[in-house]
């Protein structure tokens, strides 16, 4: 079991809420039983192993996608429900509660990150965080401080790992 509640204040600025370090078990269950979540993907998320990943997580809870950046081709022909958004638009879209989402059926309840480096996705976090109900909950190797809750730093094997863990409870 990787501990992903590890080394979560390095190289982060403090705040009056920060996020909270979660195991990949307390991630699984949040991912479970959300109501509308929505699975975000960041241009990192295009390495082979991590892009995997979030296929299977996609498709183990019929979780849509948010691609951003140049995510998109890594989810063309892969069965997948996957839409294309900016990510600064996404985070300004979902403060208001009556955006009818990607796909119609009203806004998200959880919203899951992976494959984004860490000082861009705090800037849209920063306004989902503040201005909105939304649950956030970063997936990624790197703490995100304006997540509701967030894995700690972790190393890119122990990143792997960590997925291959919320993917199996799922």
């Amino acid at each position: 079991m990787v501990d992903t509640t590890k080394n979560t204040k390095l190289f982060t600025s403090y705040g009056v809420k920060t996020s909270k370090a979660i195991t990949t078990e307390v991630a699984a269950k949040l991912i479970s039983k959300a109501k509308r979540p929505l699975l975000v993907v960041g241009t990192l998320a295009l390495n082979p192993e991590v892009l995997d990943r979030a296929i299977q997580i996609a498709k183990a809870k019929n979780i849509p996608i948010a691609a951003t950046g140049s995510s998109m081709p890594g989810f063309v022909g892969k069965d997948v429900n996957a839409k294309y958004i900016n990510a600064h638009a996404l985070g300004f879209y979902l403060t208001d509660p009556n955006w009818p989402g990607l796909d119609g059926n009203g806004n998200y309840d959880t919203i899951i990150f992976l494959g984004f480096k860490k000082y861009y996705i705090n800037q849209v976090l920063s306004a989902v965080k503040n201005f909105s109900d939304v649950k956030s909950i970063s997936i990624s190797k790197d703490y995100v401080q304006n997540a509701t809750m967030s894995f700690g730093n972790l190393s890119r094997e122990d990143h792997i790992v960590a997925l291959d863990e919320v993917i199996t409870l799922l």
